[in-house]
């Protein structure tokens, strides 16, 4: 998904005639009409990438040919400066009807945005003060995130300090915002005031989760969210001097935090972990490996689940002598920073611990549904977001002398899509109203659900993205041009349904649940 400014837009003052324009039709002298607007092309035309004989088309040169480069290109190419430079004026008579959304605005597409923000739509959990609050993230993360997630997805590179400092400004405090309620927020400037710390709940969380997720720059997005998953549990269970000082580091922007739990030997099967704790006289020592650690490379503390003589215990490492990180190769970007972690007698403070002895399983699990019911939340953005792209593409696109969209088949899958993203979206509006209602010891109760609820995410996502690729054709697997975001969606998507938990196992988690919880009466 790509903003482009209205501001950028060049218009020229001088406006020109049909058939005036018509006379400039061949090479050399090359003129043609784009959305009302005047290109003279000629000195670009030998340079276009798509060749000359495209633009010497009977029904380009000379001509308006709004539809054909519709079919062809974003509506971002025509703002970039070295192409609207190009615009020498425009049409008499005629207006612009095509306007890109501006940074922060609601898109106006069917499905492009959930009900409740939806001009028109009611929410029973969503109020004003929810939509002011949105308004506020979404244009603070187009103008500060989105320019650094398109650009360090292409070149690998973590997120940019310079977009770290700016959401931890203390006008902002996004950085402490993304925890959601608690007393973290205290104290605290909101966004500039929107929301005041005592007001935040789940549902903000919610749209925090939602919002970071509409950049299609997965790998920038996962790399940038490793401490959303490696702190809570320094939150909960921490020394308050380690917990205060790991957590301003983070507020500031300025130190990350990864969960280390996943090994070669132990993926969904926490129980398996085979990186040893052994407590000596001056703390614990930890051997082992920790392997694809989203965020590792980044991080300067990594909250460690170990084996110990009492079972299982969790240590937060400081990076440093006998810490190591290696890249690993993923089909997203390496700014993930999914890393291999070596620990090789690693000295631990036992101020470092979190939990009791032997109790470190416990603080994993706890930590699985707020991970599970973020990844979802995240997941169901990203969903959204191809389903806006593919209307688009659907009403634009002409095939056998007709819009795709005239095809029944394409409609089926719309249709298939919409149904599927609204679903989940549904699903997790419910989930976060109770989670906003029950206490922390309560919310156990919903571990089924949101195991659930992020298998049915990340399946229907899938199927979502196959049939994108399908609408969207060759376009659909190329990494630039107009079906790029299907690319990297298609390409991606995947991800979703490995993190936090394995699709068959949450699957599996959720009748596990619910068969603990059947009434022993009952009968058919």
């Amino acid at each position: 998904m790509s903003i482009i400014s209205t501001s950028s837009t060049m218009a020229a003052s001088k406006q020109f005639t049909k058939e005036e324009i018509a006379k400039h039709n061949k090479q050399g002298d090359l003129w043609l009409v784009i959305d009302s607007k005047v290109y003279d092309v000629s000195r670009f035309a030998a340079m276009h990438p798509g060749g000359l004989s495209v633009l010497l088309d009977e029904e380009v040169a000379g001509q308006d040919a709004t539809e054909a480069f519709f079919g062809l290109h974003r509506h971002e190419v025509l703002l970039r400066p070295q192409y609207a430079r190009l615009q020498i004026g425009t049409v008499v008579g005629e207006k612009p009807q095509i306007v890109a959304r501006a940074a922060g605005a609601v898109s106006t597409v069917p499905y492009a945005e959930p009900m409740w923000l939806t001009k028109g739509y009611h929410s029973p959990y969503f109020t004003e003060r929810h939509r002011a609050f949105q308004a506020a993230l979404r244009k603070l993360l187009e103008e500060v995130v989105l320019p650094d997630a398109l650009a360090r997805e292409e070149d690998g590179k973590p997120v940019s300090q310079a977009v770290w400092d700016k959401l931890a400004e203390a006008s902002a405090n996004v950085m402490a915002l993304r925890f959601g309620p608690g007393p973290h927020l205290q104290g605290r400037t909101l966004l500039g005031g929107v929301v005041k710390p005592e007001e935040v709940t789940f549902l903000h969380a919610l749209i925090l989760a939602q919002e970071f997720a509409r950049f299609n720059s997965r790998g920038y997005m996962d790399g940038g969210n490793g401490s959303l998953i490696g702190l809570p549990p320094i939150l909960k269970y921490g020394r308050p001097e380690l917990r205060d000082k790991i957590m301003n580091d983070f507020f500031d922007g300025k130190k990350f935090t990864s969960l280390a739990i996943s090994e070669a030997f132990a993926g969904s099967d926490v129980s398996g972990m085979k990186t040893f704790a052994t407590k000596t006289d001056k703390g614990w020592v930890v051997n082992g490996t920790k392997k694809w650690i989203t965020g590792g490379m980044v991080a300067s503390y990594f909250t460690v689940g170990c084996r110990s003589e009492e079972g299982f215990v969790v240590l937060v490492i400081e990076r440093g002598p006998g810490v190591e990180t290696k890249p690993i190769k993923t089909a997203y970007s390496s700014a993930a920073g999914t890393a291999f972690v070596t620990f090789d007698n690693v000295l631990v403070p036992f101020e470092n611990q979190l939990g009791e002895d032997g109790q470190g399983l416990l603080v994993i699990l706890t930590n699985f549904n707020a991970e599970r019911w973020g990844m979802a939340a995240a997941a169901i953005s990203a969903h959204r977001v191809i389903v806006e792209e593919c209307l688009k593409w659907a009403t634009q696109r002409k095939v056998f002398g007709k819009p795709l969209i005239s095809q029944a088949v394409i409609r089926a899958k719309l249709a298939a899509m919409i149904s599927r993203v609204e679903s989940a979206q549904a699903w997790i509006e419910a989930i976060t109203y109770q989670m906003i209602n029950m206490s922390h010891e309560q919310q156990a109760k919903l571990a089924g659900q949101i195991g659930l609820l992020k298998s049915f995410a990340t399946k229907t996502a899938q199927e979502t993205a196959e049939d994108a690729v399908q609408i969207f054709g060759g376009r659909g697997i190329t990494k630039t041009g107009m079906g790029k975001h299907i690319e990297h969606y298609h390409r991606t998507v995947v991800f979703d349904a490995i993190l936090g938990g394995a699709e068959d196992v949450l699957d599996d988690l959720g009748v596990r649940q619910a068969l603990r919880m059947m009434p022993k009466n009952a009968r058919l």
